[in-house]
């Protein structure tokens, strides 16, 4: 893991009306772009799965629940074609339906199967993985406390794999008050998207009650939450402001505000686009960190930047804290090609 500090050229994208205007400050202004930041290679696969799906079989096709948490995806992806519903039993029968990538409960997979629906599942492996654990875990008779927001439908569709072997615990504060069957036969599993921080505390709170807590056999907190959120420590500690270009219900994008806040950022923000920023933010500001969730675009932190750039804050520093290279394959459902090929369109990076 490098933390190398490199200056790079201002990208810009014609057409874009600066909003921002010169702020005048004290001292040198400058932007500290984080670096991983934006699309993951499950969102990536789960996007392209959408896009494959509508130009395979045409539109419409159906999606159940946000294909991944970030409105402009999900506004970009309805005027393609796709139609998003909150449950299978509103699609039309016989028709295809694309999973999100937090993933579904058997029950959904169920349901879909009932009304004869052509299912995809874009679910994102790393997603697949903790459901997997639920199934192993309750099989052998564990508890499972599961960390993680309730309502969330990640958390839904991994609580749905052994509902009654899982105690959902959504704080450090709850895992001081859970009550479990047996003490010595509890494992903690979590939401991929979730603070490492607070989780660490959640786990270490639990322990304390249950000694005997078994880890998941891997980390259940996906490498693209942690990278950025290790990322935004390091441009934090040296911002003024700090911006994350993410939707509200994005737990990853929310979470990064935290981070921010708690490692050293004067101010912390988050927007889904770049005019939403308030030109008060900047007021007295040197130093802009920016970064944005995992299911973010690329073209979005760029429009930020080319506003950024007409505010003064023309300076770009990339904070580079690790590279990442995991790509996906698709859903099997849409490997196949028509011609007969396999696709093997590669995944996993910042796409516009």
């Amino acid at each position: 893991m490098s933390n190398a500090t490199v200056s790079l050229p201002m990208p810009r994208i014609p057409g874009v009306r600066n909003r921002l205007k010169d702020t005048p400050v004290t001292g040198a202004k400058r932007v500290l772009l984080a670096a991983p930041r934006g699309y993951c290679a499950g969102v990536d696969r789960a996007v392209v799965a959408v896009e494959k799906a509508l130009e395979r079989f045409g539109a419409p096709v159906y999606v159940r629940k946000q294909i991944v948490h970030n409105v402009h995806v999900v506004s970009t992806l309805e005027k393609q074609g796709a139609i998003f519903v909150d449950e299978v039993d509103e699609v039309p029968a016989g028709s295809h339906v694309v999973f999100s990538a937090h993933g579904v409960s058997p029950a959904v997979v169920q349901g879909a199967a009932d009304r004869n629906l052509q299912a995809i599942d874009a679910t994102c492996p790393l997603v697949t993985k903790v459901h997997r654990e639920a199934v192993r875990f309750a099989r052998d008779d564990f508890e499972i406390l599961l960390i993680g927001h309730e309502g969330h439908e990640e958390v839904e569709g991994t609580a749905g794999e052994a509902p009654e072997h899982t105690t959902l615990v959504g704080s450090p504060d709850e895992a001081d008050t859970i009550v479990v069957r047996d003490p010595d036969r509890v494992v903690w599993l979590s939401q991929t998207t979730l603070s490492v921080d607070e989780t660490m505390e959640t786990v270490r709170r639990l322990r304390a009650r249950f000694p005997n807590l078994q880890d998941p056999p891997s980390d259940d907190i996906c490498y693209a939450t942690q990278n950025r959120q290790v990322a935004i420590k390091k441009v934090a500690a040296g911002s003024d402001l700090v911006i994350v270009v993410g939707s509200a219900n994005s737990s990853n994008s929310v979470r990064l505000v935290e981070v921010a806040l708690e490692y050293g950022a004067k101010a912390a923000y988050r927007v889904d686009y770049a005019h939403e920023v308030k030109q008060e933010w900047l007021d007295g500001v040197n130093t802009v960190g920016v970064t944005s969730g995992a299911s973010v675009p690329e073209v979005l932190v760029q429009e930020l930047l080319d506003d950024l750039a007409g505010a003064g804050y023309g300076d770009i520093e990339t904070v580079q804290t690790a590279e990442e290279d995991l790509i996906f394959s698709l859903p099997k459902e849409l490997r196949q090609s028509s011609t007969g090929s396999q696709d093997a369109r590669a995944l996993g990076g910042r796409r516009s």
